[in-house]
């Protein structure tokens, strides 16, 4: 069995000091990807920052206090790659990736759209070498496990108010095309989806209102699996106990072993 968790963290410090590495201590994670570290690594050098037992690796925007991701690790990986190979999305700080034998885990986060359409039109550039970058992923023989915040939620049991968010960034009608692209014809897996869930599961809520206890939230994290993983996936948990940022934790275990 092999457990990864994915965290936006919209803060590494703030989640810090909302507790949340002292919940990833219970976790048993052997994998956790952080979005949204708004650090430099100069800036994180309390050991809290490097959890006993783990193997830790950022990668941060040349931007002070944004984006940036990291990865933790049980094993060490035979090779971790920072940047998705396009400078425009790498000086922000946006993919890391750890590769163990034949497995690739990847912390990754999409950019937003929702300040205006400039950074929509970032986004939609994102995409589409994204998407490039995902068929050379499933053409390489490799397993894939993408884990993060892609900023877009894919169906209307995705998103509380799906009937008054079709025309914002996140659910827009050619974000959710490029997944249904994703799944459906490049035939990668939505984890999360591959067991039964209840209903209004959300990874997101927005510090506006009362959204966080009205539960009007928004599923835009996932894990997505390359095609050989379909199956692999035997538990899912958002953990909505604490909150340590706008996001919630998510965590799926997988009939997989590191050391395959």
């Amino acid at each position: 069995m092999m457990r990864i968790i994915t965290a936006n963290l919209n803060g590494i410090r703030a989640a810090a000091r909302k507790g949340f590495f002292d919940w990833l201590k219970k976790q048993d994670a052997d994998v956790v990807c952080i979005q949204e570290t708004k650090a430099q690594v100069h800036q994180l050098e309390d050991k809290i920052f490097t959890p006993e037992g783990y193997h830790c690796y950022y990668h941060d925007a040349v931007k002070k206090g944004y984006s940036g991701v990291a990865i933790y690790s049980r094993l060490q990986p035979d090779e971790v790659i920072t940047g998705m190979g396009n400078a425009e999305f790498d000086i922000e700080g946006r993919y890391i990736e750890a590769k163990f034998g034949k497995l690739s885990v990847i912390s990754l986060y999409l950019p937003s759209g929702t300040s205006g359409d400039e950074r929509q039109q970032v986004k939609y550039r994102c995409m589409e070498f994204f998407e490039n970058k995902m068929l050379e992923m499933k053409q390489s023989g490799r397993d894939y496990i993408i884990c993060g915040d892609w900023n877009i939620a894919h169906k209307n049991e995705d998103i509380r108010n799906w009937k008054g968010n079709q025309k914002n960034s996140g659910f827009l009608p050619e974000e959710r095309a490029w997944l249904d692209k994703l799944f459906y014809e490049m035939n990668f897996v939505d984890a999360f989806r591959e067991l039964p869930q209840a209903e209004h599961e959300y990874t997101w809520w927005s510090n506006r209102g009362q959204a966080w206890a009205n539960n009007t939230g928004w599923r835009i994290d996932y894990h997505i699996l390359s095609p050989s993983l379909r199956g692999k996936v035997k538990a899912t948990d958002i953990y909505r106990d604490e909150r340590f940022s706008d996001h919630a934790p998510l965590t799926i275990d997988y009939d997989y072993q590191l050391n395959d």
